[in-house]
């Protein structure tokens, strides 16, 4: 069974909801530093193993597909040294400017001084790592507190750390936990945890090997969640008293939202399609009935798939008008502009290995978190890193 694992394709207009896809701005072509734009090969139907890496659907843009609007952001030189001998780093998120990074198999999370200098500032108890499993994702809330997701011994969770001290000498302090008993297991735990614009907490879970699971809005495995900074359900989720906000995932691994407010995921498929999706309240996305893009009544197209061997989709950040994806088996950052989400610009093809995270810093360079030591890698000297990559 494979790891954290998507082809490109528009999903129909009966998938999205009105003005979510603006028209393509088909202005001057990006050109970027040390990048290849992603082929464009006719629609695949997802339903057998793909002949090859990408696929455009129906209505999408043809040749002029690596177009991108006047105003995104793009890779403007080449990525900087931020630091370096990290242990399978997992997710890294700024508090007050200082730089937090999450070890999935240590359980500690580290605080990175300006030269690249990192000291725990403490250790999660109780993960559970193995495979996939272990400490996971990191979310920063509006009053400095730490969130953060694991894997316990009774299976994943979501706490809520207070954070002492000052930069150069935080501490983690006692955790609340606000959810607990996601269905865990060795792979497919999800762990994306970011706060949206509407300031509630979004949670994604993996199958945890339950496929069925994707389709019960009763569990908590293969969904993406939406709740306060409490824990609590809050309003406007879409079923009553639920937490589930999306269901039909498999092992979604980046969210992050669009100026607009429009919120995008990532998420690995199994052995045809990976998968970069539009998330709306309540909507279904197919798994384990149907995988990439089915043009199936009931269940929402992803917006761009590719073949798990040149993707396998992890962490994902928006910086002006632009989705930036790091990769792990395709060993490769992607660059989608959100004006055409069908589309992508590949990046260091596997010049820095597996990628992990991508998360946008305070000075506006965009950070890369390499993933050569989790154990599926061919660790360098160096490995684990962070990159820093200037953005124009």
């Amino acid at each position: 069974m494979r790891d954290d694992r998507g082809q490109a394709r528009n999903a129909k207009g009966k998938h999205v909801r009105p003005g979510i896809l603006p028209a393509a701005v088909l202005g001057a072509v990006l050109v970027l530093v040390g990048c290849t734009p992603t082929p464009t090969p006719g629609p695949s139907t997802g339903s057998a193993t793909p002949p090859d890496p990408v696929s455009v659907g129906p209505g999408s843009p043809g040749p002029a597909s690596s177009a991108a609007s006047p105003s995104a952001a793009a890779i403007t030189g080449d990525p900087e040294p931020v630091t370096s001998d990290l242990a399978a780093p997992w997710s890294v998120v700024f508090r007050d400017g200082v730089p937090l990074v999450s070890e999935r198999n240590s359980g500690r999370i580290l605080e990175l001084a300006a030269d690249g200098t990192a000291r725990s500032i403490g250790t999660v108890d109780g993960v559970a790592a193995r495979g996939e499993a272990g400490l996971l994702g990191l979310a920063v809330g509006g009053g400095g507190d730490l969130f953060v997701y694991s894997t316990a011994g009774d299976g994943n969770r979501v706490q809520r750390f207070p954070v002492t001290g000052t930069p150069g000498s935080l501490s983690l302090g006692q955790p609340r936990t606000l959810l607990d008993g996601i269905p865990a297991a060795g792979n497919h735990d999800g762990g994306r945890i970011a706060f949206g614009p509407d300031g509630m907490l979004y949670v994604a879970t993996g199958d945890a090997g339950r496929r069925d699971d994707a389709q019960d809005r009763d569990a908590l495995a293969g969904k993406i969640l939406r709740m306060t900074p409490e824990g609590t359900v809050p309003a406007g989720n879409p079923f009553p008293g639920s937490l589930v906000y999306s269901y039909g995932h498999r092992n979604p691994q980046g969210i992050a939202w669009a100026d607009d407010g429009t919120m995008f995921a990532t998420e690995f498929g199994q052995n045809t399609w990976d998968e970069l999706n539009i998330i709306t309240a309540g909507a279904n996305y197919g798994w384990p009935r149907v995988e990439g893009i089915a043009d199936r009544d009931g269940f929402v197209d992803p917006v761009q798939q590719w073949q798990p061997g040149s993707a396998s989709p992890s962490g994902m950040a928006h910086a002006g008008g632009t989705l930036f994806i790091a990769n792990l088996r395709g060993q490769v950052l992607r660059s989608v502009p959100v004006s055409d989400p069908s589309t992508s610009t590949e990046h260091f093809g596997r010049e820095f290995g597996r990628l992990r995270d991508v998360t946008v810093a305070p000075d506006g360079k965009l950070w890369v978190v390499t993933n050569n030591t989790d154990g599926r890698g061919s660790p360098r000297q160096g490995d684990d890193r962070i990159l820093a990559v200037p953005l124009g």
